[in-house]
């Protein structure tokens, strides 16, 4: 059994599959998954897991050079807002794009991380930095 990093088979293998400026998405409970991204279903009930848990056990064990939110987050989640300043903080280049345009992008992802969140906007893309 694994001692360090994900348990779950499925974020551990989308990861580990990555390559550089490769997306995955983590997202609340509402955010449609485009048809032909494998969605990774993490939700048990109304909140759990939260979208910070999932998020910040991501960013324990991926290393992400780029992260895209919804603008609409700016106005309706100052929670998300505070975590977009703390990736800033950490070198983390930070976009904010519309919802509808967010939407589109995550057709784009390897996966999608759904979480049981259920405060508005909270979803980010993940883009896939280098180790070296």
């Amino acid at each position: 059994m694994k001692r360090l990093g994900h348990l779950n088979r499925d974020i551990a293998r989308v990861l580990a599959g990555m390559g550089h400026t490769d997306s995955v998405v983590i997202a609340d409970c509402g955010l449609p998954i485009p048809d032909g991204v494998e969605c990774i279903d993490v939700s048990l009930t109304l909140g759990v897991p939260g979208f910070f848990d999932v998020l910040d056990s991501v960013l324990a064990d991926f290393k992400v050079e780029r992260a895209v939110f919804a603008s609409e987050s700016l106005t309706h989640n100052a929670a998300v807002v505070a975590r977009m300043a703390q990736l800033r903080d950490a070198q983390v280049a930070v976009d904010e794009v519309p919802h509808e345009t967010f939407k589109r992008l995550c057709q784009q992802a390897k996966a999608v991380i759904r979480t049981g969140e259920c405060s508005p906007y909270a979803n980010v893309i993940l883009h896939s930095g280098v180790i070296f």
